[in-house]
């Protein structure tokens, strides 16, 4: 019980650093992009967004799994660091090298040509990704988070920089590529002093096998879920043309907001988390598997509630009424990231597990239904179309799918899924006051902190435990009383 007590320890001051790194960078984002948004057109938007989409794609299999098989790896981080680091560099490189060759055919498939220098500049971010993937491995493996925390932020704010100096001087989307790959070089250079491990190449075959064992399916699973997220952009793209591809981008990216910040910290820890957890035994993975489920659940879901409710308000109050298009957008993939949130929890338990074909095949399953919905969705409703077919794949699928996987691993899924029970009504009663409450009271500003925080206030109410609710309101007491 000790081991597992650490281990909680470590995740939960490595979560408190990535939760605050992350939250220091969502702000500075959302800033600069109400700054961008003003600099550029919505068909610069959409220009990024196609080249976006595939570096995103590549930054899922750019290390080839060597990232989570280090901090998964049972033995000591010396013995593999190496070889780790040479498999990591050669999958980067070659992959720069492919779509390097093969960008202007995609930009052209995606509807707009002019993205594929973009396509070039941006796809560098993952060789210095790829340079640096042991070194961001070993700062997770040891829950040194605030380490990496300090890292990214430091490469934002160059990414920031250079983004809004270059859109202000009319180069277009060529300001995001630039940004992001001054932001990673910068990131790279600390992550590597950071890390404190001795730059060796070397390449021991045994070795390099056992880490492409695990390593490759978590590999193909993560690039599926990378075309899961992303395909979506090259097929509005072509199907409806750069401008509503804006529309739709501006909506998902508002609806990436809890993934980018809670769902990367999470991601931080999870892996070595479980992994550690699993090395302990089974109870001790399942009782951790039973309280971190309802508890993301209970972070995610009234954020989703507020997003689907009251989209047109988000929208108009954020980026100004010339954006609304988006908001129907964002009614459906705040469901689709609700699900993204768990999916992503459960992916990384399995990986723990060493279930990594498991979640592999659930992803490819999830991938060969969403495609065609997707380009059906489109031609049939536009944006909107699109966004439903998301949400009604991600919801019909994917959950069901990763149920049984989670249940085949070992990990009985009952306790689960009471543990959500609360958290699901809170969310449907939240939802509700929050529609009715819409409907009463004008101006979006107004909508959000009436309509908003009457459902939140109920959620809270209906979902933590009157228990909790007392000691909480005590102990704030107490802190009042000191002071």
């Amino acid at each position: 019980m000790s081991e597992v007590g650490d281990i909680g320890r470590k995740a939960g001051r490595g979560l408190r650093w990535s939760l605050l790194g992350n939250l220091v960078m969502k702000a500075g984002s959302f800033g600069m992009s109400l700054i961008l948004a003003r600099l550029l057109v919505p068909e610069d938007f959409g220009v990024f967004a196609i080249a976006l989409a595939a570096t995103q794609f590549v930054i899922y299999i750019n290390d080839a799994g060597v990232i989570a098989a280090t901090v998964q790896w049972r033995g000591r981080l010396e013995e593999i660091a190496s070889t780790a680091t040479v498999v990591a560099i050669l999958s980067s490189c070659a992959l720069y090298g492919i779509f390097w060759v093969i960008a202007p055919f995609y930009a052209s498939l995606a509807g707009s040509e002019d993205a594929t220098w973009v396509i070039r500049i941006l796809m560098a971010t993952n060789v210095v990704y790829g340079l640096t993937a042991v070194r961001s491995a070993a700062l997770m493996r040891r829950f040194e988070q605030d380490k990496l925390a300090w890292a990214n932020l430091a490469g934002f704010v160059a990414n920031a920089s250079v983004s809004i100096t270059l859109a202000a001087n009319g180069a277009g989307a060529y300001s995001f590529a630039w940004g992001q790959l001054s932001g990673g070089v910068l990131t790279g250079v600390l992550v590597v002093a950071l890390a404190r491990i001795k730059i060796e190449l070397g390449f021991d075959r045994v070795q390099a096998v056992r880490l492409l064992r695990f390593g490759l399916p978590l590999c193909v699973s993560l690039g599926i879920e990378g075309l899961l997220l992303n395909v979506d952009s090259v097929i509005v793209g072509d199907a409806l043309g750069p401008v509503w591809l804006g529309f739709y981008l501006l909506a998902f990216n508002i609806s990436s907001w809890v993934p980018g910040l809670i769902g990367t910290a999470v991601r931080y820890v999870a892996l070595p988390s479980f992994s550690r957890l699993a090395e302990e035994g089974g109870p001790a993975l399942r009782d951790g598997v039973r309280q971190a489920v309802p508890l993301l659940a209970g972070m995610v879901l009234p954020i989703a509630v507020l997003m689907g409710t009251l989209a047109p308000a988000v929208v108009e109050f954020l980026y100004g009424a010339d954006w609304l298009p988006a908001a129907q957008v964002l009614r459906f993939l705040a469901i689709v990231m609700a699900v993204r949130m768990l999916t992503l929890l459960i992916t990384d338990i399995l990986a723990a597990l060493g279930r990594t074909k498991a979640t592999m095949w659930v992803n490819l399953s999830w991938a060969v239904a969403l495609v065609p919905a997707l380009m059906a969705g489109a031609r049939l409703d536009g944006i909107q179309g699109a966004a439903v077919a998301h949400a009604v794949i991600a919801v019909v699928v994917a959950l069901p799918l990763l149920t049984v996987a989670l249940h085949r691993s070992g990990v009985p899924v009952a306790p689960v899924g009471a543990g959500l029970a609360r958290p699901l009504l809170g969310a449907a009663v939240a939802g509700l006051v929050m529609v009715a409450l819409s409907l009463v009271v004008d101006g979006a500003f107004t909508e959000l902190c009436v309509a908003g925080g009457a459902g939140l206030l109920l959620f809270v109410l209906v979902v933590v435990p009157r228990a909790e609710l007392k000691r909480l309101v005590r102990q704030r007491r107490a802190t009042h009383a000191r002071l």
